[in-house]
């Protein structure tokens, strides 16, 4: 009687049992990444809302904005907020990516504490759409505190930290290493190489290869390589006439 039980009980809960082997179902709201084969690899087929995402890699400024911009426009509208941000964000290569630069706002902050302490109340407040954050030098505790601003305000929280913070514990429910990949690993020079380090399913043994740069600035990027190789060539005389021809 008790196994029957038991067997009825088990069988009444169906799909609501998640199995360690098979990937899992996102808590509360996904944004697409923008990247078909990362979405395909994501709980709920996108950036989780209110949760921490932890973008690990060996220096900042590199990959993040190529990662993470097809998702921030696809997100609601809204501030990003900015805080700890390494370089001046360029408007003009946002833009031609389809991103307003002046939903932008750059917090400076250097000190940790001034960090932690933005990034909490920009996640508490209500117009802010996502917050990415670079916090090098945060501890698992103060992450836990991010994660309970972003889950109980619903936002979308990314926090950049350096790739040595693989071995520290986090809170983050989605880890990721990132990398540029070099055209002789067999891919397009301009390519993201991701790990997913942590995610509610197995683990991903073989790294994303990601297209970095959409079409459209690929285009103008291989323009203007052709514009400098004009140049180059006939010493700037009849640049514009070869450039329209090449073009």
């Amino acid at each position: 009687m008790v196994t029957s039980l038991f067997s009825a009980s088990f069988a009444h809960l169906g799909d609501a049992v998640w199995r360690a082997d098979e990937l899992g179902c996102a808590a509360g709201a996904t944004v697409a990444s923008g990247h078909a084969a990362l979405d395909a690899q994501l709980p709920g087929g996108g950036w989780p809302v209110g949760a921490i995402v932890e973008v690990l890699q060996a220096q900042s400024g590199q990959n993040e904005w190529r990662l993470l911009l097809p998702a921030l426009r696809r997100a609601a509208p809204g501030p990003v907020v900015l805080v700890g941000a390494p370089h001046v964000p360029f408007g003009p290569g946002l833009c031609a990516q389809g991103f307003e630069a002046q939903r932008l706002l750059w917090i400076r902050a250097g000190a940790p504490a001034a960090r932690l302490w933005a990034s909490e109340q920009a996640l508490r407040c209500a117009e802010v759409a996502a917050v990415l954050a670079w916090l090098p030098q945060v501890r698992a505790e103060q992450l836990r505190r991010l994660q309970m601003a972003a889950q109980e305000h619903s936002k979308l929280l990314f926090v950049m930290r350096p790739a040595q913070a693989i071995a520290e514990s986090s809170p983050a429910v989605l880890r990721l290493l990132v990398a540029s990949q070099s055209a002789g690993e067999g891919a397009p020079g301009d390519a993201l190489q991701l790990h997913i380090l942590k995610r509610r399913g197995p683990p991903l043994t073989q790294a994303l290869a990601l297209p970095a740069r959409c079409a459209r600035l690929g285009a103008l990027l291989a323009l203007r390589v052709k514009a400098e190789e004009v140049v180059r060539d006939t010493g700037g005389g009849d640049a514009l006439d070869r450039l329209a021809a090449a073009a």
